[in-house]
């Protein structure tokens, strides 16, 4: 077999790939929201106040942090990648926006520098990733810990109080639109835009074609390097923008805040069915991921069940997720083996 043939084969193997992943993407992105609503149904048949406008109001809006970061981590699964540092990038962002309104800063510039200084940080996990060379797992599991040492030295271990609570940029971000917070409406323009990017344009083809078929993509002629950059630096923008939105909402920096979001990012993913060997992902999907564990986690408070037994429930959710997840594939393949796909 020639290199030209080879190319070929390796291309249609990966579009192969992406477009049965797309096909059990549909239906898994669905049920983990059919599994959302059940649960908010069984929870209020029990406990009738969690049904009430503002405890689902409630729910969204805590769940809005996490979703986001979730949404960025779908183009990284997508890739093979993950990013640990997602979390500390949150924090690190809210605690430099709250320094910069403390001190005398525009709140919107504020917000902005926040948000770009995002993408810097995913712009350094990118770099040394490349120029180490060593997986993204490794380098954003040593820049989690500093970013998070970062938050915790320009807040001096304390919270940052004593911003302009008046301003708009509280009264706007933090405040309410057609009934919904503002930051839920923020959400879903996210989650649309970002969808958008990743099934219909030739960046999205990218991303999903590294994660398929690696050597597929690079005999095609794309630079995984190139892509892997653009894509930590998208992950830290967006959670620059969650941690503005995080300000907005607690009005005060607290320099621990965010710990624990990078793998409940990635838990909601994996249950809005992005698969971890890549290929194939579903924002939408992981947005639906995130909004489930903040249910079960309302959930736990109205069943008055010790906050320490959150994590036991969110591994407990990630574990039936995949589970479910491995079988609906295995029936899948043996169905597309039957039909002689």
């Amino acid at each position: 077999m020639t290199e030209v043939d080879r190319r070929v084969t390796t291309t249609r193997e990966g579009n192969s790939i992406v477009g049965f992943g797309r096909r059990v993407l549909r239906a898994e992105s669905s049920s983990v929201l059919i599994a959302t609503i059940v649960l908010v149904l069984v929870i209020g048949a029990l406990r009738p106040n969690f049904l009430t406008i503002g405890q689902l109001r409630d729910v969204l809006n805590n769940s809005v942090y996490v979703a986001l970061l979730a949404a960025g981590m779908a183009f990284l699964l997508a890739m093979r990648e993950i990013d640990l540092s997602v979390g500390a990038m949150f924090g690190l962002s809210l605690i430099t926006s709250a320094l910069l309104m403390r001190d005398g800063f525009d709140p919107w510039l504020a917000c902005a520098a926040g948000i770009v200084l995002g993408a810097i940080l995913g712009l350094a996990n990118a770099l040394v990733v490349q120029h180490i060379a060593i997986p993204a797992f490794v380098a954003t599991l040593a820049t989690m810990q500093l970013y998070r040492g970062l938050a915790v030295a320009l807040g001096d271990g304390q919270q940052v109080t004593g911003l302009p609570l008046e301003h708009s940029f509280f009264t706007v971000l933090g405040g309410d639109w057609l009934g919904l917070p503002v930051s839920v409406w923020i959400l879903i323009a996210v989650t649309a835009g970002l969808t958008v990017v990743l099934r219909f344009t030739p960046f999205g083809y990218r991303v999903r074609s590294i994660g398929s078929n690696p050597d597929a993509a690079a005999f095609s002629g794309i630079s995984i390097p190139r892509t892997r950059l653009y894509v930590l630096v998208l992950v830290g923008a967006i959670g620059g923008l969650a941690g503005v939105l995080g300000l907005a909402f607690f009005t005060s920096g607290d320099p621990n805040i965010g710990t624990g979001f990078e793998l409940q990012a990635i838990a909601a993913a994996v249950i809005g069915g992005t698969p971890l060997r890549g290929g194939v992902a579903t924002v939408v999907g992981a947005v639906f991921g995130a909004i489930l564990l903040g249910v079960v986690s309302s959930g736990l408070v109205y069943f008055s069940i010790p906050a320490n037994w959150s994590s036991f429930a969110t591994g407990l959710v990630v574990l039936l997720a995949v589970g479910v997840d491995s079988a609906l594939r295995s029936r899948q393949r043996a169905r597309e083996s039957m039909l002689g796909l």
